[in-house]
């Protein structure tokens, strides 16, 4: 395909998105999609992920990231067709509540999930991404410190922060590491939620922020800064400053 200057107009970029059947995932994909980009979506729902690749005309293949055999099958697939441009993970689980109240069957699926399978996409999708192609990984605001209620889920998201931090040294720069730390968004994770979340967003906010962090330069994509700066001054804080802080909102 040719522009009107008659140069080779340039292809659109290729990107897989893990986590992509419902809530910022989905949306994320229709952003993508609108913007012309030839997508690969991934999800353990197959039937989900199926129905939105037959609406955006998009590659599906399902594939759980728990579950390193299955990333490595689609990756095989991915590769096939050539290099990632971008590849993107929000796949994640969450139960809110207490630390001690806590299943210890369901702390340790979480952990798999979130932390786990955050490693091994990291693991699948490297190898297929072009030399300066992007890698994206979503933590959460609840990894920023350890808030009540946030139980397991908020040490995952803090594990995620620092694998991505570790990555951005060490695959810079052939890799373009970055990070995705969404406050509340409203999807079916945090329907569980039984308080009033701060600056909720709907999933296509998430989204269009997301995208524009990603266009940008800089490493780490926040939102929405009413509440994540509030959280980066209780982190940056001593512990006898912050840990009082903290109990309070336990009360």
């Amino acid at each position: 395909m040719f522009t009107n200057t008659g140069w080779p107009m340039p292809e659109a970029p290729r990107i897989w998105i893990m986590g992509a059947s419902d809530g910022i995932g989905a949306a994320l994909a229709r952003a993508l999609a609108a913007q012309g980009a030839r997508l690969i979506l991934s999800a353990r729902s197959e039937g989900r992920v199926q129905a939105l690749a037959a609406e955006l005309e998009a590659e599906a293949i399902a594939a759980d990231v728990a579950d390193s055999a299955s990333l490595q099958t689609a990756a095989d697939r991915i590769a096939m067709s050539g290099p990632l441009d971008r590849a993107i993970t929000l796949a994640a689980i969450y139960d809110p509540g207490r630390v001690m109240a806590v299943d210890p069957a369901l702390a340790a699926q979480i952990v798999t999930v979130n932390l786990t399978g955050s490693f091994n996409f990291v693991r699948a999708a490297v190898p297929l991404l072009r030399p300066g192609g992007q890698l994206a990984l979503t933590g959460s605001v609840a990894g920023y410190v350890g808030l009540p209620q946030g139980q397991i889920y908020s040490a995952t998201k803090a594990g995620v922060i620092n694998l991505a931090e570790s990555l951005r040294a060490e695959l810079a720069p052939r890799v373009d590491v970055r990070l995705i730390c969404p406050g509340f968004v409203a999807t079916r994770l945090t329907e569980k939620n039984d308080f009033a979340m701060p600056g909720l967003l709907q999933p296509e906010q998430a989204a269009q922020t997301i995208l524009a962090g990603l266009d940008g330069r800089g490493f780490e994509i926040h939102f929405p800064r009413r509440l994540t700066w509030p959280l980066k001054l209780l982190r940056a804080l001593p512990y006898g400053l912050a840990l009082p802080l903290t109990r309070r909102f336990a009360r």
